[in-house]
């Protein structure tokens, strides 16, 4: 999108939605899918948390929700979600686009919030991809979990993803002070840094 090649840009895919411990407020976890310590946290708000919960919780709505009602506009018109990418990240505010494709194979880009972007991908299962200039700068490792379980230790500077790509470094944290889970499938709280909540905004 917007130029951009496979190169750079990283799949992910969501992990979850939990709730900024300082704030009260939702944020939607991004996980890595070649690296799954990788992640991305995004703040967003509650109306876009529950449009994202419900399609993770495997909830069912007796009528459809505006990012329902976007599906259906798209269908009917035949065109389809192609992909989104979280593209930039300006004055902690995150900015996405979302690829549409009608069925002549013209392509529209949109101007979206992650957050939309991330309900309309759910729904359509359309690839999540986050722009590497983001991951530098917003992105984070978990640690490794050791053979007894445990993690190893804090973020290490420097440490690698699957491509040799230097990833962000970030300080440890202790489990105790981790989000509380909200709809997450598979995010291990007491992996996520409370420093990286509250920075950035949809």
């Amino acid at each position: 999108m917007s130029g951009r090649g496979a190169s750079d840009v990283v799949a992910m895919r969501v992990g979850g939605v939990v709730i900024d411990p300082s704030s009260q407020v939702p944020v939607v976890i991004l996980r890595g899918i070649e690296e799954p310590r990788l992640y991305v946290p995004i703040f967003i708000g509650g109306l876009e948390a529950t449009a994202i919960a419900t399609v993770l919780a495997g909830v069912k709505m007796p009528r459809p929700m505006t990012h329902d009602l976007v599906v259906s506009v798209l269908d009917a018109v035949q065109c389809r979600v192609a992909g989104i990418v979280v593209t930039r990240l300006e004055g902690g505010t995150f900015y996405a686009e979302i690829r549409v494709v009608d069925e002549h194979g013209g392509e529209l880009v949109l101007d979206s919030r992650p957050s939309d972007a991330i309900a309309l991908a759910l729904r359509t299962e359309a690839p999540i991809a986050v722009a590497r200039e983001v991951i530098a700068e917003a992105g984070a490792l978990a640690p490794e979990e050791s053979e007894s379980g445990g993690a190893e230790g804090e973020r290490e500077a420097g440490a690698k993803d699957k491509k040799g790509k230097a990833a962000p470094a970030q300080e440890g944290v202790e489990a105790d002070k981790g989000p509380r889970s909200f709809f997450a499938d598979d995010v291990k709280l007491e992996d996520l840094s409370p420093e990286d909540f509250g920075k950035y905004k949809m």
